[in-house]
């Protein structure tokens, strides 16, 4: 292996496969359905049922790096672990380590007070609440943060926060108690990347209101609790600014870098349980008088299936190791090439297994169109796509400025 796991990540993995054997893929039915029967405005028991379990077995905060909270895992470390929560939806919440919660805990731990880290990040890392990042907006083309448009406006020892945020993460949860909030507080500075700040909003505050909940391909609460949030005279103590005015964009970049290799190590494995499936499916299939595997269009998905996902994911091992050994900043287009390679990956393999499957892998019976879901919302979270293929360009051209 190029990038050998540690015995300390060994035995870590040994203990996450077996738990998953024992408590997550015989719940899966079960968290599917009470996600469809209680909607995205309930706590679903099964994943407070399992929480404890995890905890108890040492299976908890595993993605902090660093830290005497977590298993102190770097970024290379955690890609395999991370891989193996990644197959299935109800994983990541049951380790703690479900977006966007790690993020927003990684920036606690870097930028909030004392104050702040007992107040919220302390609950957080026990699991007792859950958080949101409200940066999105409906009224711009998010994909250019510094086109947000709503305001952090200082009035004495307070901020009045007023805008319009949506796909903002978890705001339906009933556990949610506060958001991270991104908005401008001097919006004629001619720096476009120090007009924006982020503030801590408690969301019991008034003026907040959740609208709705927002469907991902028809899915509400699986595999994303999206939601609309309106923020109207908003009133925050001017102590809840993170790292100070005009940093907002800062702090995002260092957020979204660690979420976004997340987010490709969990399609990794997401990836490879469905092959898996499309490999048990087509060999206990029969069309035109042979076994489905046997169709030689069958045996080139599954072969260009297994290609495409070692690829992507020696691609994101890269990623993680640069990240360890250089920092986020520097790896950015290490970060940026996963971000396009591995959602694409996945939902081609998701797409051919949906084929394989027939008419059945259009409905949920099989998990995925939910992976599907899944995959194509990460070809926009996080940054699109052509953001981050302009990045990667950018990056490649200015090795040729002299030229």
């Amino acid at each position: 292996m190029l990038y050998p796991m540690s015995p300390k990540v060994v035995e870590l993995k040994r203990k996450l496969e077996s738990f998953m054997d024992r408590h997550i893929y015989p719940n899966e039915e079960r968290f599917y359905r009470e996600a469809e029967e209680l909607g995205p405005w309930k706590v679903y028991p099964v994943v407070e049922e399992l929480k404890p379990l995890a905890r108890a077995e040492g299976l908890w905060n595993l993605f902090l790096p660093e830290s005497g909270h977590g298993a102190g895992l770097t970024n290379l470390e955690y890609a395999p672990l991370c891989e193996v929560m990644g197959r299935s939806h109800l994983a990541p919440e049951i380790f703690n380590c479900s977006a966007p919660d790690t993020g927003n805990m990684e920036v606690l731990e870097r930028y909030g007070s004392e104050k702040d880290k007992e107040r919220w990040l302390k609950p957080l890392l026990a699991g007792e609440i859950r958080s949101c990042f409200a940066m999105t907006e409906p009224a711009v083309a998010s994909s250019d943060a510094t086109n947000i448009e709503s305001s952090i406006v200082r009035d004495g020892d307070h901020y009045v926060i007023n805008g319009r945020k949506w796909y903002t993460t978890n705001a339906t949860d009933p556990r949610c108690r506060i958001c991270i909030f991104m908005g401008k507080t001097d919006p004629d500075n001619p720096d476009r990347h120090r007009q924006q700040s982020m503030i801590l909003v408690p969301m019991d505050t008034p003026g907040i209101e959740v609208k709705r909940p927002l469907p991902v391909f028809g899915f509400y609460g699986v595999p994303d609790r999206a939601s609309e949030v309106i923020f109207t005279n908003v009133r925050v103590p001017r102590e809840n600014m993170l790292l100070g005015e005009g940093r907002g964009f800062e702090i995002a970049q260092g957020r979204l870098g660690p979420g976004r290799i997340h987010h490709c190590m969990r399609l990794i494995g997401l990836a490879e349980r469905t092959l898996e499936k499309m490999c048990r499916r087509v060999r206990s299939r029969v069309a035109f008088g042979k076994p489905v595997s046997e169709q030689t269009v069958t045996q080139e998905r599954i072969a260009e299936s297994r290609i495409m996902i070692e690829q992507a994911r020696l691609l994101t091992l890269n990623a993680a190791y640069a990240m360890d050994t250089v920092g986020n900043k520097v790896a950015k287009a290490e970060i940026a090439m996963i971000k396009v390679a591995v959602p694409n990956m996945a939902c081609q393999v998701i797409d051919w297994a949906i084929q394989a499957h027939g008419g059945g892998g259009t409905s949920n019976d099989f998990g995925l169109t939910q992976a599907y879901a899944t995959a194509r919302l990460l070809r926009l979270a996080d940054g699109p796509d052509e953001v981050h293929r302009n990045q990667i360009a950018r990056f490649e051209l200015k090795k040729y400025s002299n030229a």
